[in-house]
């Protein structure tokens, strides 16, 4: 039946001439998948862009990482190299049996290195290497600081003669990740000279880096300065406190990086309500590290009583209003064109969580500065170790009168 049907038919026409209509004819090879790919590979579309797009930066940051990977592990080697050469020369030859020659002894083998190994093993660099040990002869201190500071960061470490110091500035640069710039700005800037760290007990000094090294805790004592430097601010001689607002405000990243680094602005004029009155606190900062607000109130005179129960007031607030339950409770720094420091210190605001500071616009000779710097740390420490021997004279007072006591109730 098929047949007779298809037999009275006449036969289709394959060579048939294209009508103007092509979109229709072309419509079903479209649908087939195999011509999808075959037009794919000859015209590439913007999804195959995208896709070699993102595949280079895949790779590129796995280069990138593996290349971080490789540096940290070759400076790794290569300080822990110095640490073992310093020590080995500084132990074995110049403090050994052989210390009466090793001064001949090591020009001698500086010359021999370098011109083996390069001008990395000279004389001056084997010297060098002998003080790295010196100075950090604890071989595992060096290990834990050797993922965030490199040789550079240790040769600008050596010279500091005073061995807080160095502690001091070694461990804040691994905490913060200080590059070699950075740390060079805090030493030319006299940092540790500046904290508020430096004013407390050796004793204190160590307990507190230990902590620092050891558990990561940053105390305010580490974050706090006094003074801080404002020159950048470009006062004129005379400014009200809203100009200095303001100009801290325009400032605001340079404000940033004299307080330290974890700061983060929150509010400028932070209103504070309080039975129908209305109080501003002047900027709001919270710090990452410590996980606290942080209010800070300027004054362009000296540093009165008064301002203490303002700020005190003002933290009070923040910690009942304002307070995360993740956070410990806020900090107060009140910013002063001058300080009475004896006012403050019979004030003991550092118990109620509240940093006096002077500001800078105009910075003194280095000279000045250092020396006014060292005179404040040496009162801070003799006032501190006077307080001390008062307190145990007190304990033991008591102790020495009730003991003859106790003996006669038992007779």
């Amino acid at each position: 039946m098929s047949s007779r049907k298809t037999a009275g038919r006449p036969p289709r026409a394959t060579n048939k001439p294209k009508t103007g209509n092509s979109k229709k004819a072309a419509a079903p090879l479209r649908q087939l998948p195999g011509a999808a790919v075959e037009k794919t590979d000859r015209m590439p579309g913007a999804h195959l862009e995208a896709g070699v797009a993102t595949l280079v930066r895949d790779i590129g940051t796995m280069i990138d990482a593996a290349r971080r990977q490789v540096s940290v592990t070759a400076n790794a080697a290569l300080v822990t190299l110095y640490w073992q050469i310093g020590h080995r020369v500084r132990t074995e030859v110049l403090e050994g049996q052989r210390a009466e020659y090793g001064v001949q002894l090591v020009p001698t083998v500086g010359k021999q290195l370098e011109a083996q190994y390069g001008r990395g093993f000279g004389e001056k660099n084997l010297r060098r290497m002998v003080q790295f040990s010196a100075v950090f002869p604890n071989v595992e201190i060096v290990a834990a600081l050797l993922r965030e500071l490199g040789w550079t960061h240790f040769t600008m470490l050596i010279p500091l003669k005073d061995p807080l110091k160095r502690e001091f500035y070694a461990e804040m640069c691994r905490a913060e990740r200080w590059s070699t710039r950075d740390l060079r700005q805090q030493l030319d800037g006299m940092l540790f000279e500046r904290t508020a760290l430096s004013k407390k007990p050796e004793a204190l000094i160590r307990k507190e880096l230990s902590a620092l090294r050891e558990k990561g805790e940053l105390s305010p004592a580490l974050v706090f300065r006094d003074p801080y430097m404002l020159d950048f601010l470009e006062l004129a001689d005379t400014y009200s406190e809203k100009d200095l607002e303001s100009a801290i405000l325009r400032e605001i990243e340079r404000f940033l990086l004299e307080l330290g680094a974890g700061f983060a602005f929150v509010e400028r004029q932070k209103r504070i309500t309080l039975d129908g009155d209305d109080y501003y606190l002047d900027l709001l900062f919270f710090h990452r590290r410590m996980q606290r607000l942080v209010a800070i109130e300027l004054k362009i005179g000296d540093f009165k009583p008064a301002d203490s129960g303002q700020m005190e007031l003002y933290l009070r607030w923040l910690d009942h209003h304002e307070r995360q339950p993740s956070e410990q409770p806020p900090l107060g720094i009140i910013l002063c064109a001058g300080k009475k420091r004896e006012t403050v210190e019979y004030l003991d605001l550092d118990t109620r969580g509240i940093h006096v500071a002077e500001y800078l616009t105009e910075l003194p000779p280095r000279e000045v500065l250092e020396e006014r710097l060292h005179r404040a740390i040496e009162a801070a420490r003799n006032r501190l170790v006077l307080e001390a021997g008062i307190d145990a004279a007190i304990d033991i007072a008591p102790t020495r009168g009730a003991t003859p006591k106790r003996k006669r109730h038992k007779k």
